[in-house]
């Protein structure tokens, strides 16, 4: 937790501090964190600006992703003053896309997968001067996701469980850090299963991807580091299908309109089914970058 604390301190001047929605629905009580409204609409940008504010700034910065990370990286590296490349997979969103050139930075398309997209930005990063960083498997990515959930405990002490969306585990691992001694809900598409498959077998496995979420939750295996921290600690396991994080993602802005990237809407999926325990539970609403619009 101390890492946790120096990272929310090492961000603050940089990051939003995201505002909580008490309500209810269907006659239960519930709070969402608003993390969609974040600095780059999503929560990587801790984990990025904890990375780089940690040591001294590198020349030149580089990293792989399928589309926020990336945007969370080139915007971090930005407000520090820092060029920075960034390596996607041909398939990566074009939203996505659009908003990480929008930052100034290089982006290169690379390979038709994450993997093969990393695996360039690897080699790259060996350049003289240049660091890597990581999208989830690494500690101090960890301490800054985990900023989030320190912030559900302090503006709302009485939650009981925090349910977040996973693909590699940064933000689930951040989270049941900081969510001192809390339920940690790992909520996650059926078809995009890493850190499922993972707990069933007791360590990180390949696992398959295919999901309407996969952009941003398509993380073929969880990170060593990540499971480390989830495999030893109060965490619930739970899938979703895409049909039902789609209906909560129109949900959520048919009753609160919330605009959130389907991702986001996977731990609201899990709480509209009943598979988030608690008297009051928190749901982060991770991300909102998508070119969605609602149905007029």
């Amino acid at each position: 937790m101390t890492d946790v604390a120096a990272a929310a301190a090492r961000i603050a001047p940089h990051a939003r501090r995201t505002p909580l929605l008490r309500t209810e629905l269907d006659g239960r009580p519930l709070v969402l964190k608003l993390e969609h409204l974040q600095l780059t609409g999503s929560f990587k940008i801790r984990g990025a600006l904890n990375t780089l504010l940690s040591g001294a700034l590198p020349d030149l910065v580089v990293t792989a992703s399928g589309g926020n990370h990336g945007l969370g990286v080139a915007t971090a590296a930005r407000l520090l003053g820092v060029p920075s490349v960034v390596y996607v997979p041909t398939s990566a969103p074009a939203g996505k896309v659009r908003r990480i050139e929008a930052t100034g930075a290089k982006l290169i398309r690379h390979g038709a997968s994450y993997a093969e997209a990393a695996l360039a930005a690897r080699e790259a990063a060996r350049a003289p001067g240049a660091s890597y960083v990581e999208a989830y498997d690494s500690p101090v990515v960890i301490a800054g996701q985990g900023t989030v959930a320190a912030e559900v405990v302090a503006d709302a002490p009485d939650v009981d469980a925090v349910a977040v969306a996973v693909g590699g585990g940064g933000l689930a691992a951040g989270t049941a850090l900081a969510a001192d001694g809390r339920t940690t809900v790992a909520v996650e598409p059926e078809h995009c299963r890493a850190l499922h498959d993972a707990l069933e077998a007791g360590r990180p496995v390949d696992s398959a991807v295919d999901s309407v979420a996969a952009s941003a939750l398509g993380a073929t295996r969880v990170g060593e580091v990540p499971f480390g921290v989830l495999s030893t600690r109060p965490v619930r396991s739970v899938l979703v299908s895409d049909a039902e994080l789609l209906a909560a993602r129109d949900r959520l802005w048919d009753e609160f309109r919330l605009a959130v990237e389907p991702a986001a809407a996977v731990p609201f999926a899990a709480w509209l089914a009943g598979r988030v325990p608690g008297e009051l539970p928190c749901v982060v609403l991770c991300g909102a970058n998508t070119d969605w619009l609602p149905d007029r």
